[in-house]
């Protein structure tokens, strides 16, 4: 069931980006940031008033999980910019190809606490799959 919610979530993320790039050929980068966000809260402030839940802080919770929304921002400014000069396919794939290395690197070291798992040879070697696919669409 995860994994179909996971090819579900690979389609809408192809949408959102593609909404978000013309967003913000239309208002500006940093505007459509800004309303990207606003809608965003307005969206998650209706679910938890539905679900009847509040909006909570728990200080013994590390600082840095906190970052996420920092980096949700700094993410969608670079996907506009990208989105907008190469197109949804390319932005996604150097998109995947850049998570799958920074997970593989946390992975391997058991960065933020997470538990070591070693790169193996199949993944190197997956890896320099999908960058021979990123240089064909690339070239073609």
């Amino acid at each position: 069931m995860y994994k179909l919610f996971a090819i579900f979530i690979g389609g809408i993320i192809s949408i959102m980006l593609f909404c978000n790039g013309e967003l913000s050929l239309r208002l500006g980068n940093y505007n459509a940031v800004v309303l990207i966000h606003i809608i965003g809260i307005l969206v998650v402030g209706c679910v938890l008033i539905i679900k009847k839940q509040k909006l909570s802080f728990n200080k013994s919770i590390p600082m840095y999980l906190y970052t996420g929304g920092a980096i949700g921002v700094i993410m969608i400014i670079f996907n506009n910019l990208c989105m907008n000069s190469l197109g949804v396919s390319l932005t996604l794939s150097i998109g995947l190809l850049g998570q799958s290395l920074a997970a593989s690197i946390i992975d391997h070291f058991g960065l933020l606490g997470m538990e070591i798992h070693k790169l193996k040879k199949r993944k190197i070697i997956g890896f320099s799959f999908v960058l021979l696919g990123i240089v064909i669409m690339t070239i073609y």
